[in-house]
């Protein structure tokens, strides 16, 4: 049979099957290793995968690259980022060494707020320059698939601009792209004091508009999927205006998405996970009834270890309760300009590893297949199964642990993208 490629000799090929479904509970410690593992390709495709001496007999192909023993997986994803943006938040970075947390610096008209300021004044050649290069740096890390919100507008126009960036992104970069809304990410200051007509305008006006975007854009024709998103905490959106939110979204066919317990439990989680959300996000103030919820719903649960890092906290997500909970778990970088300044999926695996005894086998299945379902994309990748788009990595190592065992780095020695490699990945 023919193929247009053929990588062979993979000391470990750790494929990341899941039968079509998210990996939880003791599933997350099997990564589906194949000893001496070969991957062909054609048409941008897997079209098979297994032992090099079984697919050297089913394939041939002109391009036929040595592994060398080295490790092959599936290319990362990276379920939930704020990459569209403009400025930088230096300044807050020395003001959290000397103390002031997350809420604090929000309240007195920094963290997203700022970042507001500088995004609503670049221009959309802009915004697409600043992201492009931040793209660039997780590519280089091994992502190959990645979703980006909305955020830093918090007003119509703003937020379309992001949107039109987000679209101008996926065309020109090589790594997938899957757009979430998130207009409801904090509360402007033109509406500090009526945070309810703040929600007004997210559902009349911001919401039908994207959605009409979205219809318009490549996205839809693709067949890319679309979500909403709000940040259920306090000094953001309470209980209520979440479930508002997210309501008037679903109503509109969005799928929906929620940050929850980041700081406080309002009760985000469960609501989520009600509503049918395909992910929540961040989890450190879930509660055990959430957990069993969470467990028994079809929903994701995406870590953010690198957020917890980066504040120099000692307090994670309980993801070891949650995996021997039984729920589907992912890990992300959340990739933004102030809590989480990280364009490393191996970097968020080795903090999830140390701070949240994450099992290396299990963090390889949260950056992959379970985020690829966390966006809405688990049938096309995040595996290597037969059927999804070749999205391939080699990493410099003998053993795939490695890649949660090493900091500092960068481990990712080949990226190809629907089977071709990217010469400026590294």
């Amino acid at each position: 049979m023919k193929a247009d490629l053929i990588i062979y000799n993979a000391g470990q090929l750790i494929t990341c099957a899941s039968g079509g479904k998210p990996k939880r509970g003791a599933e997350m410690a099997d990564i589906g290793v194949i000893e001496d593992g070969s991957v062909a390709v054609a048409g941008g495709k897997i079209v098979g995968a297994g032992r090099s001496q079984d697919i050297a007999r089913q394939f041939e192909a002109e391009t036929i690259i040595d592994a060398g023993g080295k490790v092959v997986t599936p290319g990362f994803v990276d379920c939930h980022t704020h990459i569209v943006y403009a400025g930088d938040r230096l300044k807050e970075f020395e003001l959290k060494i000397k103390g002031a947390d997350y809420l604090e610096i929000l309240a007195n008209g920094g963290g997203i707020i700022s970042t507001v300021k500088y995004t609503r004044e670049a221009d959309l050649e802009e915004l697409v320059e600043q992201s492009r290069n931040r793209l660039n740096k997780m590519l280089a890390c091994g992502t190959t698939t990645a979703e980006i919100k909305t955020g830093y507008g918090l007003d119509t126009a703003t937020e379309m601009k992001m949107l039109a960036a987000i679209a101008e992104l996926d065309k020109i970069h090589v790594i997938d792209i899957v757009p979430t809304f998130l207009a409801a990410h904090a509360v402007p200051p033109e509406y500090k004091d009526n945070a309810d007509e703040y929600v007004d305008l997210i559902c009349g006006e911001m919401l039908p508009k994207a959605w009409d975007w979205y219809v318009a854009s490549h996205f839809f024709a693709q067949n890319t999927p679309f979500f909403a998103d709000v940040f259920c905490e306090k000094n953001a959106f309470d209980l209520a205006q979440s479930e508002r939110i997210l309501r008037t979204a679903k109503a509109l066919w969005f799928g929906v998405k929620a940050h929850v317990d980041e700081f406080n439990n309002l009760g985000g989680s469960r609501l989520g996970i009600e509503m049918g959300a395909v992910s929540i996000d961040h989890l450190d103030a879930i509660s055990d009834e959430e957990i069993e919820l969470l467990a028994q719903s079809d929903t994701v649960g995406i870590i953010t270890p690198t957020v917890n890092f980066n504040f120099g906290s000692s307090e994670f997500a309980d993801a070891r309760k949650l995996i021997d909970s039984g729920c589907a778990i992912a890990v992300s970088t959340d990739f933004n300009p102030g809590s989480a300044p990280c364009p490393s999926i191996p970097n968020a695996m080795v903090i999830a590893c140390r701070y949240q005894k994450v099992l290396p086998a299990e963090a390889m299945n949260a950056a992959t297949i379970n985020a690829a379902f966390a966006i809405g994309l688990g049938d096309r990748v995040g595996s290597i199964e037969i059927g999804k788009q070749a999205d391939i990595l080699i990493v410099d190592t003998k053993d795939y642990r490695q890649i949660a065992y090493e900091f500092g780095g960068n481990l990712v020695d080949k990226v190809f993208k629907n089977g071709t490699e990217l010469p400026f990945a590294k």
